[in-house]
């Protein structure tokens, strides 16, 4: 039987990752969680949202693992057209407009972290 017990993190690719650090602390409001060296001369860093859960891991991009994509991450929020002005008026690459809303499919959105890494806040549904 395995020991799985949730998702702990998910990583994204970063080009520098101070300047990633910055971005996800400074507009997005996370905790630097972890910072450690790691190998031979790269760390490991994570950031975690304010309510906790699983966390990203800002991993150096490679040739195999490019910034700039898609990342499937969504991250929950108790209110989404808040957040997309509050990110818009922050500076951040964020949808023009919000998807979603009309009772069936959750307000939601996506945004572009600073190394073009695809990411959506979607309104967490009551029940």
């Amino acid at each position: 039987m395995l020991q799985i017990t949730q998702v702990g993190r998910v990583m994204v690719p970063a080009a520098d990752q101070d300047t990633a650090i910055a971005f996800y602390t400074e507009k997005l409001g996370f905790s630097l969680t972890a910072d450690v060296p790691f190998g031979e001369g790269d760390r490991w860093v994570e950031v975690s949202p304010p309510g906790g859960g699983t966390t990203i891991a800002l991993v150096p991009s490679r040739d195999e693992y490019p910034t700039g994509a898609m990342t499937g991450i969504a991250i929950d929020s108790t209110d989404a057209r808040a957040d997309h002005a509050a990110l818009q008026e922050a500076g951040v690459d964020v949808d023009a407009e919000i998807m979603g809303g009309d009772g069936v499919v959750p307000p939601l959105f996506f945004f572009r972290d600073g190394d073009g890494n695809h990411l959506m806040i979607v309104e967490a549904m009551a029940g």
